[in-house]
């Protein structure tokens, strides 16, 4: 490499460590394999050998993320969780201290020359330091069609000749679609702290059929939701595969982005939940915490967590966040003959008031949906729609003969048996052949 080369790579690694404010943009597996590809490079005297595997390694990086380097850079910057991003939330960029913009503006300079260090410019440079007769495969992969917030960013960014102007323009995203985790992932669990989910449940409103009243309750309550208005907390409440979860799930996909998440919150995790609520109280994205099939023993403290949350305490509820639970039973928590009062109890004075509090509990939400478990009709009616949309094209009334003979020897008319049924039948017509 000639010195002018070595003066550029130095220069790059001063500047990644002259960051301020984004540091987060270089501390993942693709941003420290990029600095180590630096050092390696950087002296004349470089083993060959060890900055080929760093290259390598970087080369990997990449691909494991199927991103090319100035993508994952800008994605990095829409996903960081800094003083900037966190209060560009929750004030205007007017309003914020002229040092933290001044620190963000020479931050954005700096990722913006890293930027334009490309795979095809290190690849050069390897191929000088290890003197090989062609260049290291470059990493590259043709850009998607896919229009997102995020691919409008980085297009924006791409075309602009200083980054440092594109400090409102950032301010005016993290206000509106958050950071970190919140900006990554649409669906997520709580397992001590939030964990994204990759892969979310992809049910849509468009395949439910059968329960359409309580349908268009829960999608007007969460409307209200992400207005802001006022959501109430609701339990789903019914019979066993009638589609009461997968009706949360669909309202992931059918709202996510108006910025609405799904958050996962055991039984066993319950107790976090005020904990939970108060980190997303600030976060300008509306959520849903999601307990599936919720009971509860007697004195259980997941029982008193959420009742903490359903019915408030001193602190202001969150406007923005609302619990949807589902269960099978309309009294959430178990209950004992032995627990009914009788005159010889002499161990708590108003032991009915006890135990009316515990058969009560369901009604401290908002509002309860129930979902009675489907008659013959209404199973038919959401088998016909299933295949339907599955594009099976078979006659009616065999349909509804194989349908009903598929319940008679599975689990029963449900909405769940319907969808086996109708995934059954779609792969074994793919299989081995149409059945008409």
């Amino acid at each position: 490499m000639d010195n002018q080369a070595i003066t550029k790579v130095q220069y790059l690694q001063r500047q990644a460590a002259s960051l301020l404010i984004y540091q987060s943009v270089l501390t993942g597996e693709v941003g420290r394999a990029f600095l180590d590809l630096l050092q390696a490079i950087r002296y004349k005297e470089a083993d060959a050998r060890g900055c080929l595997q760093a290259y390598g390694n970087y080369f990997k990086s990449l691909a494991t993320l199927n991103q090319n380097w100035e993508d994952y850079l800008i994605l990095k910057i829409l996903r960081s969780d800094n003083p900037f991003s966190k209060l560009a939330q929750q004030q205007d960029v007017d309003s914020l201290p002229s040092a933290l913009i001044a620190a963000v503006e020479h931050d954005l300079q700096i990722l913006q020359t890293l930027y334009e260090c490309s795979c095809a410019v290190l690849s050069e440079w390897v191929q000088s330091v290890a003197h090989l007769p062609v260049s290291p495969v470059i990493w590259y992969i043709e850009q998607q069609n896919i229009e997102t917030v995020e691919t409008e960013l980085i297009r924006s960014l791409q075309h602009l000749e200083n980054w440092a102007d594109a400090t409102p323009m950032l301010a005016s995203y993290y206000r509106q679609h958050g950071t970190g985790l919140f900006a990554q992932y649409k669906a997520l669990r709580w397992q001590g702290g939030f964990v994204g989910i990759q892969y979310p449940d992809s049910v849509k409103i468009s395949e439910l059929v059968g329960y359409e009243l309580q349908y268009e309750a829960l999608l007007k309550n969460t409307e209200f939701l992400l207005s802001g208005v006022g959501a109430l907390h609701v339990l789903l409440y019914g019979s066993r595969g009638s589609g009461k979860s997968s009706l949360v799930k669909a309202l992931l996909n059918e709202y996510w982005e108006r910025g609405l998440r799904l958050l996962e919150v055991g039984k066993s995790e319950l107790k976090d939940l005020p904990v939970i609520v108060e980190q997303l109280r600030s976060v300008p994205q509306k959520f849903i915490v999601f307990v599936d099939d919720l009971s509860f023993e007697d004195d259980d403290d997941a029982f008193k967590a959420l009742k903490v949350v359903l019915e408030g305490n001193l602190t202001q509820r969150a406007s923005n966040v609302v619990v949807y639970a589902t269960s099978n039973r309309r009294h959430l928590i178990r209950e004992y003959f032995a627990d009914r009062p009788a005159p010889r109890d002499n161990d708590e004075v108003h032991a009915w008031d006890t135990m009316q509090e515990k058969l009560s509990f369901s009604d401290r939400f908002g509002l309860t949906l129930t979902f009675l478990g489907a008659d013959q009709n209404t199973y038919l009616k959401i088998v016909r729609h299933l295949a339907k949309l599955a594009e099976i094209n078979i006659d009616e009334k065999d349909l509804e003969y194989q349908a009903l003979q598929w319940a008679t020897r599975h689990n029963g008319r449900s909405g769940r048996t319907a969808r086996q049924f109708v995934d059954y039948l779609k792969a074994d017509i793919a299989v081995f052949g149409d059945k008409t």
